[in-house]
C-alpha cells in the first residue's frame, strides 16, 4: 500500500504555492532562536509599546489552542494606578513572607534578585482562568478540570513567544496573593488568577535566564527530565 508523498521542504512556509504550509529550514532556526532568547524579563524601560502592538499580541494569543474549544482566559489590562498600586502591595507583602522563609546566603542571594517589574513596565496584564464557562460543553475537562488552567497558560506562553519575536519582553509575577489581585481588580468570583505579566521593552537582551546568571539555579539537561516508560 502506497503512502503519502513525502512533503517538499523547500515549499514556501506562507502556503502561497496552494498547498499546507510547511516551514522551511531558514524559519525552523529563526523559531529555535526564537525559544532560545525567550527570557522571563524582570527589568524594563519604561518606554510605551508602539499603538496597536498590545491589541495585535494578544490577538495572536486568542489562536491558542483550549480545551473544548472554550476559550476560558480572561485578559484583564491593569491600567488604573490604584488598582496597580494595590498589586505592589500584595507583591510587597508576599516578597517579605518569601524572603523569611530563606536563610544565609540563600537569603542574601534571593534579596538581590531583581523579582519586580511592577515599577517600571508599561503594561501590566492580569490572565484569569473563567471556570464557570460553559463554553465547550465541558469537553475533556470533566475529569481533568484544571484543563481550563492549563489551556490559559498556552495562551500566556504563545503571547510570550509573539511577545519575544517583536522584541517585547515578558515577565510573569508570581509572588502575589491571587485573591488579593483578584479583589483589586474586582472581576467575577468564578475567574481565577492564573498569571500577572508586565510587558514591555527590555533593559537589556540575554540569551540565558536570569536566574542562572545570577547563581540561583542552573538549567538541567533533557536527559535528566527525559523518562521512558
Amino acid at each position: 500500500m502506497s503512502g503519502a508523498a513525502p512533503r517538499d521542504p523547500a515549499r514556501r512556509a506562507d502556503g502561497q504555492d496552494g498547498g499546507t504550509p510547511v516551514f522551511d529550514a531558514a524559519f525552523l532556526d529563526g523559531l529555535q532562536a526564537l525559544f532560545v532568547w525567550r527570557r522571563d524579563v524582570r527589568q524594563f524601560d519604561p518606554q510605551p509599546l508602539p499603538e496597536g502592538l498590545l491589541e495585535a499580541l494578544l490577538a495572536q494569543a486568542h489562536l491558542s489552542p483550549s480545551v473544548g474549544n472554550s476559550q476560558p482566559w480572561r485578559f484583564v489590562l491593569v491600567d488604573d494606578p490604584a488598582r496597580r498600586e494595590a498589586v505592589r502591595g500584595s507583591f510587597r507583602k508576599a516578597n517579605a513572607d518569601a524572603l523569611s522563609s530563606y536563610e544565609g546566603e540563600r537569603a542574601e542571594l534571593y534579596a538581590r534578585l531583581k523579582l519586580e517589574g511592577l515599577r517600571v513596565a508599561p503594561v501590566q496584564l492580569a490572565v484569569f482562568c473563567d471556570e464557570a464557562t460553559d463554553q465547550g460543553g465541558g469537553l475533556g475537562r470533566r475529569t481533568m478540570p484544571e484543563m481550563l488552567a492549563y489551556s490559559c497558560v498556552c495562551a500566556i506562553s504563545t503571547l510570550w513567544l509573539a511577545a519575544r519575536a517583536r522584541g517585547v519582553g515578558l515577565g510573569w509575577v508570581s509572588i502575589l496573593d491571587p485573591q488579593e489581585v483578584a479583589a483589586a481588580l474586582d472581576v467575577p468570583d468564578d475567574w481565577r488568577l492564573v498569571a500577572y505579566l508586565c510587558i514591555g521593552y527590555p533593559q537589556e537582551e540575554q540569551d540565558e535566564p536570569e536566574l542562572e546568571r545570577a547563581g540561583w539555579q542552573a538549567r538541567q539537561g533533557l536527559g535528566e527530565r527525559l523518562f521512558r516508560r
